[in-house]
């Protein structure tokens, strides 16, 4: 199989096996509930990635060593850890920006005036599947901390920056290699997001991240920077599911 469709065929396994894994986990809690909504909150749907996560490695590696390559040669740091952590840093406030102006933009056009105080009901679903009970949830968020935020970052560079898109740009305008992956790369996120609106938001936001993180890649040729930045974007978001339950278990927060 060329090299652009084996890229081509890594990025939609991913996509579908997101939308599964996310499906799962959905029902999965809706049996047991019977009233929770798709999709998951993002705990569950970050603790439903594992699989997709080490199946996504798994071929990445494979496809890397035909080629006599290897999956950690994608993460090689240049000048050092100390170097690369830095700039990992920096990338996150500069792909924050325009991420952050994606949201409002893309918000703007969906309520107009009402922008602000849509938040409110966009980023936020109360009939999404959770997990009842605080004890459970903190269980279940210090699995989900412990195995999404050192894999998923790695998976989805290697598969997204570090091989879809090297090999697609090798044989398509740089431009569109970038957009595919970055588009793609987007859409996954509508697995993640509570509402309607928030898959519009999440599709279009996320894939100006990628594409901003494909740049950054093929400007500093090495995909460690942007992994680092993944990483703790990942730790950043993943960690209320941690937080949230223990203030519950403690009494500062209701349940």
């Amino acid at each position: 199989m060329p090299r652009t469709r084996q890229a081509g065929a890594l990025l939609l396994t991913r996509l579908v096996l997101v939308a599964l894994a996310t499906l799962a986990a959905w029902a999965i809690v809706d049996a047991g509930e019977g009233t929770a909504s798709f999709p998951p909150t993002p705990m569950l749907a970050s603790l439903s990635l594992l699989p997709v996560n080490v199946v996504c490695l798994v071929l990445t590696s494979r496809l890397l060593r035909a080629e006599g390559r290897t999956l950690r040669s994608l993460f090689a740091p240049h000048g050092g850890w100390a170097r690369e952590i830095g700039w990992g840093f920096l990338w996150i406030a500069v792909l924050y920006v325009p991420f952050v102006l994606a949201v409002l933009g893309t918000m703007a056009v969906l309520h107009g005036g009402d922008t602000f105080t849509a938040f409110e009901t966009v980023f936020y679903d109360p009939d999404a599947a959770s997990v009842a009970s605080p004890g459970w949830a903190l269980a279940l968020g210090i699995v989900a901390v412990l195995t999404f935020v050192p894999l998923n970052a790695p998976a989805e560079e290697a598969v997204y920056r570090g091989y879809a898109q090297t090999h697609l740009g090798a044989a398509w305008p740089t431009a569109l290699a970038v957009g595919v992956c970055s588009l793609v790369f987007g859409l996954q996120h509508a697995f993640f997001a509570p509402t309607a609106d928030a898959m519009v938001v999440y599709v279009v936001a996320f894939t100006v991240w990628g594409i901003g993180s494909g740049l950054i890649v093929l400007r500093q040729g090495r995909l460690l920077p942007v992994t680092i930045s993944h990483v703790v974007v990942n730790l950043m978001t993943s960690s209320p599911a941690v937080v949230f339950p223990a203030l519950q278990l403690a009494g500062v927060v209701e349940g």
